[in-house]
């Protein structure tokens, strides 16, 4: 009964403290449908995923404004070459 109980704790364990955190997500396309209000539903990375679920329905897909309006991903700049002199020591 010990053994079962000790079991059930490190599988109950595992369970709470091996799960991925909940990440937020920003997905590129919205479904948005008839004269709704809002950005829709945004769960789709490509617009042909989005177009898909739209077919057949009275719906269109645009870009999620919380995607488009972010701020873009500008790399650092590389840094200068530095050249230096070569000392000749006689």
């Amino acid at each position: 009964m010990r053994n079962a109980l000790f079991a059930a704790l490190a599988v109950a364990g595992v369970a709470v403290f091996g799960a991925g955190s909940a990440e937020a997500r920003d997905y590129r396309y919205c479904l948005v449908e008839g004269f709704q209000a809002g950005p829709g539903t945004c769960y789709y990375n490509t617009y042909a995923q989005c177009m898909a679920s739209a077919s057949g329905r009275r719906a269109y897909c645009q870009v999620n404004p919380v995607f488009a309006f972010a701020e873009q991903y500008r790399p650092a700049p590389k840094p200068r070459k530095v050249y230096r002199e070569r000392r000749y020591y006689d």
